[in-house]
């Protein structure tokens, strides 16, 4: 059992484990993000994105995010992000490459997948690692497996639910030992949109399917 974090409300913990345990087994458990390494968050303003940007930057990484909007953007460096990416005007793997002197990312989250897929190859470095989601893009994707080779690369695609009891438990103490700390002293925090009374809950699937908000949008039990 992973108690509530100290100092947190209860409301704004609830938005806590899900997203925190997806970011931490994804890119820090199975990616082995490092710090002086690169990440990209495909995504950057939503509950998984904005605890990716900030906890990859509090443990000295790099980060690259992608967002739909100028001000979502700034959303995102104002998280910590280094460079923020409009993906309606901007070429991510362009940017990416320029940033990174032609270098490329190590680590990138992707909850797109589909076509996405194919550039994220394009964007990784030698070595580097995809971690696949969640499929907003499509189940199917053309990936250059030849450029996938010659950059050593790895695809894994992972869900949190679907593994066993065992492993869950083990990263939620993992959790509590490496993250909880920073969301204590306020490191890391959670970004909260809004929070909609149960029995509005259509009301908060169309705020999400709106793609306005930015961080985690909460039902609460009266």
């Amino acid at each position: 059992m992973l108690r509530a974090p100290s100092g947190v409300d209860l409301v704004l913990a609830a938005g806590l484990p899900e997203a925190v345990a997806t970011v931490w087994s994804n890119v820090f458990l199975a990616g082995g993000l490092q710090s002086g390494e690169t990440l990209l968050v495909h995504g950057g303003t939503s509950g998984i994105g904005s605890i990716a940007i900030q906890l990859a930057v509090a443990r000295g990484a790099t980060v690259f995010a992608t967002a739909g909007t100028d001000e979502k953007v700034a959303f995102c460096e104002g998280l910590g992000a280094t460079r923020g990416i409009n993906y309606r005007d901007e070429d991510f793997v362009a940017v990416v490459k320029e940033a990174t002197g032609g270098r490329g990312v190590d680590v990138i989250l992707d909850p797109i997948a589909g076509s996405y897929l194919t550039r994220d190859v394009e964007a990784l470095a030698v070595g580097g690692r995809i971690m696949v989601i969640a499929t907003q893009g499509g189940r199917e994707a053309t990936l250059d497996v030849g450029l996938l080779m010659r950059k050593r690369a790895r695809i894994w695609g992972t869900t949190l639910r679907a593994r066993p009891l065992q492993e869950r438990r083990d990263i939620m103490a993992s959790v509590g030992e490496q993250v909880w700390p920073l969301i204590e002293d306020g490191t890391v925090r959670v970004i909260l949109d809004s929070v909609f009374p149960l029995e509005f809950a259509k009301n908060a699937h169309a705020r999400m399917e709106s793609g306005a908000h930015a961080g985690k949008i909460l039902l609460a039990v009266r």
